[in-house]
């Protein structure tokens, strides 16, 4: 388990480094996650790369044990509000406003992309 956690945090080491080096307007910890899907994928298709921490299912039953506990990683976020309530209090129907703003615009862009791309997909099955 120690060395599948050991590959998961080496793919984002790697990632933020490229990010940073290449300066590339992603964030590193999604450039490390596309790394390990690749890693994945390849195991499954090559056998010689089943070995180490991508043998039996090592990698999977260690992001198991991770969002197992996941609650865990909110609780310096929770630490954070508290200690800056006097900033919530100060401006927290803004803070609110913003919240329910990006909350709309998130929902109608999720929308809007379901129904183009059920339009693409619909027109590209029907040729």
């Amino acid at each position: 388990m120690i060395a599948s956690l050991g590959l998961i945090l080496l793919c984002q080491l790697v990632a933020e480094v490229a990010v940073r080096a290449l300066a590339l307007p992603l964030p590193g910890p999604v450039i490390g996650l596309l790394l390990l899907l690749c890693l994945l994928l390849a195991r499954d298709r090559f056998a010689w790369l089943a070995l180490g921490p991508l043998r039996n299912d090592g990698i999977e039953d260690a992001s198991k044990g991770l969002l197992a506990h996941m609650s865990l990683l909110f609780v310096p976020a929770g630490v954070g509000v508290v200690q800056q309530l006097d900033l919530l209090e100060a401006h927290g129907i803004a803070i609110a406003l913003v919240l329910a703003g990006s909350v709309l615009i998130t929902l109608l862009v999720t929308v809007m992309t379901f129904l183009v791309t059920a339009r693409l997909l619909s027109m590209w099955g029907s040729r």
